[in-house]
């Protein structure tokens, strides 16, 4: 058996959109007929030139491949181009397309992916999502709303959530890391009181920031959060300092969670030797894969670490990051993202039910994916899956930025 042909399709989720503007798919044939499915999470280019580095990537390094060989497969990707450095790009190619051999192996084998990673560790998989605006509620002010965020919790509370994540503390900018705005703090200070005050202990809060701020104001805005106990702090400084972040993990009491941005044990293991996160948060369809993955939670082990598989993407990824947490000891927590179009995209086939799911014994992924469905939804728009702006924070008037959500419509 040997890695044939193939397919991309760039399928965009009707508005709001929740889960990114778009998400690449890849379906990956063998020369015997099975597919495989995977998805890239990458955005640093379009998604037209990301079909182009998909293409490169498997017809250079993957096409005539037995997909058993995912480790010799995984090392010519890494020193593509005499690098052996992580990239972002090549590897969010191949982060796609080695869920898509993983999918393949499990299929002729019979088994579930997770059988193949050494068996179900984990019975059933807590999760958490993000709150997100009620059908009531107003889409542009919520963000900025205590009440509605509280509000959003209690229903996520009632349909078994034990964790919810929110972002409140102002924009991410182009312009690296700033000190939070006082009314940014003073923002988040009332939705964390507002959400424990409604949740009590029901739920973990799971305060999210994404690299947004210089050190002394990670510090700050931590130090000023801590009455209320998060679960975690995420992302409090850009991804491409470490000792920056180790920095904050030492000056605030919440574990500090860490890794959407990050891809490879190279720059996981960086975080681990530093004492920078107390949790990783990988995207399977960037970080290099299940495989990848898989070891990076071995490492993260010895450090005492957890695992919290990270999810703005579509259901493919999910499914991915799944059976990664199906397998490993040290899971904590993983994201899920409950919308109809992610549900009908792989025909209801993993459900999260009552906030927590189990995979199923069904082959490889264990999903059966709409392919007609995801092309009839294509992606003809010109922004990237995620963006920053390119404004300050605003120090004046305020901050009402709605962090990855794309706008009402396409």
């Amino acid at each position: 058996m040997h890695l044939k042909d193939l397919d991309i399709i760039i399928t965009a989720p009707p508005a709001p959109g929740w889960g990114g503007r778009y998400w690449i798919l890849v379906k990956v044939t063998t020369d015997t007929g099975i597919v495989g499915w995977g998805e890239c999470y990458a955005s640093s280019v379009g998604p037209e030139a990301m079909r182009a580095v998909i293409e490169d990537v498997f017809a250079r390094h993957m096409e005539g491949e037995n997909p058993e060989n995912i480790e010799l497969m995984f090392r010519r990707a890494y020193s593509s181009g005499f690098t052996q450095r992580p990239d972002l790009t090549v590897m969010g190619a191949f982060s796609g397309l080695e869920i898509a051999c993983w999918d393949i192996l499990g299929k002729a084998r019979e088994r579930p992916v997770y059988a193949l990673l050494g068996g179900r560790m984990n019975e059933k998989i807590r999760t958490y999502t993000y709150l997100y605006p009620l059908a009531h509620q107003d889409m542009d002010s919520f963000w900025t709303d205590p009440d509605a965020a509280a509000e959003s919790a209690v229903e996520a509370v009632a349909r078994g959530y034990t964790a919810v994540k929110f972002d409140p503390a102002g924009p991410y900018t182009a312009r690296g890391g700033h000190m939070p705005a006082m009314s940014d703090i003073t923002t988040s200070v009332a939705f964390c009181k507002a959400i424990r005050e409604a949740v009590g202990d029901k739920a973990d809060m799971l305060f999210g920031t994404h690299g947004q701020f210089n050190t002394a104001g990670a510090i700050r805005l931590g130090q000023a959060i801590e009455q209320y106990s998060p679960l975690w702090y995420e992302e409090p400084t850009p991804p491409d300092n470490v000792e920056d972040m180790a920095r904050v993990a030492r000056n605030v009491r919440i574990p500090v969670a860490t890794g959407e941005r990050m891809t490879t044990k190279a720059e996981f293991g960086a975080v681990l030797r530093a004492g920078a996160a107390e949790i990783l948060q990988p995207a399977l369809g960037r970080a290099g894969g299940i495989w990848e993955m898989k070891k990076v939670a071995a490492m993260a082990e010895v450090f005492n670490v957890q695992m919290a598989p990270h999810l703005y993407a579509g259901p493919v990824e999910w499914a991915a990051n799944l059976h990664l947490a199906t397998s490993i000891p040290n899971l904590l927590l993983a994201e899920t993202i409950e919308t109809e179009f992610h549900d009908a995209l792989i025909g209801g086939t993993i459900k999260n039910e009552n906030g927590f799911v189990r995979l199923s014994d069904a082959p490889g992924l264990g999903i059966d994916l709409d392919e007609d469905l995801a092309r009839a939804h294509p992606y003809t728009g010109e922004g990237l899956h995620l963006e920053m702006q390119e404004e300050p924070c605003d120090y004046q008037n305020g901050n009402n930025f709605q962090g990855g959500a794309p706008a009402k419509s396409h």
